[in-house]
């Protein structure tokens, strides 16, 4: 006789059947190996039941991989420590403009422009090959927030008002040319589609398909402090306030550990997990 499927409880409240394999895949993304993998989930699946939340099961799965490899742990939480970013949203801002150097373009992060009616602050400006690109940043706290079809539809007008005075701007040598949205969390259909429509660039967690944050950071190394186990809550907001945002940043300025007054033996295992994450 089939066995009956258990049910899971997604952030969303909607329930699906539980898949071992999209468990294995998400810990494959982190860098666990085979046998780490079938390990964690012969502990897990025997205490899987009908209601469990997703929480849940990637708090089992986490704990576990932080004792058997703690770089692959950091990988694996590495959508809830975009989360633990904020509150405010500059720290995504610049994880965002991060991202879009590595692409080869050129940032700034909070510039003021001026649109055919009104002034307009921009999250994160970008260009490349003569092309600018105004991008707006929604940071949410709430892993259930999404951003509906509300969001794209003033984020268009504002974009907009910006493209007419700048392309009609004879001191202007570039072109702008494009709206860009980009989430920490997920878009509506409707958002999706009227984006798709207008022309406006939507980047969040998974969408593009196998081009979203994730799969950014991880195809870059842009992982942010918040992932580090060896850091606590603390010291990561203390670091964030020193506008070092990256893993990456903050192997290059070491220094700011001394003076955090953090001790020689810990800033050693800070620093070699950072050299595991940033693959120096």
């Amino acid at each position: 006789m089939k066995e009956k499927p258990i049910f899971i409880k997604k952030s969303n409240k909607e329930v699906e059947p539980f898949l071992t394999h999209k468990l294995e895949q998400s810990l494959q993304h982190s860098g666990a190996t085979k046998e780490e993998i079938e390990n964690i989930i012969s502990k897990i699946e025997p205490d899987i039941y009908d209601g469990i939340s997703t929480n849940e099961i990637y708090k089992k799965a986490y704990a576990y991989l932080k004792k058997s490899n703690r770089t692959s742990a950091s990988r694996y939480s590495l959508k809830r420590a975009i989360f633990d970013l904020g509150p405010t949203g500059y720290p995504f801002e610049r994880l965002v403009a991060a991202l879009l150097r590595e692409k080869g373009f050129k940032t700034s992060v909070s510039v003021i422009l001026n649109g055919e009616c009104v002034t307009h602050e921009i999250d994160v400006l970008a260009e490349k090959e003569g092309s600018v690109y105004a991008i707006e940043c929604k940071f949410h706290s709430d892993a259930n927030a999404v951003s509906n079809v509300k969001i794209p539809l003033y984020i268009n007008s504002r974009f907009l008002d910006i493209q007419k005075q700048w392309n009609t701007n004879s001191k202007n040598t570039t072109h702008l040319k494009q709206g860009w949205l980009v989430t920490n969390t997920r878009f509506t259909i409707d958002a999706i589609n009227y984006a798709k429509c207008v022309g406006l660039t939507l980047l969040s967690w998974d969408y593009p398909l196998n081009n979203g944050i994730k799969d950014n950071i991880d195809s870059f190394d842009l992982y942010p402090i918040t992932t580090l186990i060896n850091l606590s809550k603390d010291e990561k907001t203390t670091l964030i306030s020193k506008d070092i945002i990256l893993v990456k940043e903050l192997y290059e300025n070491k220094i700011v550990l001394e003076k955090m007054q953090i001790t020689s033996d810990r800033i050693v295992k800070i620093l070699n997990e950072v050299k595991e994450l940033y693959k120096i």
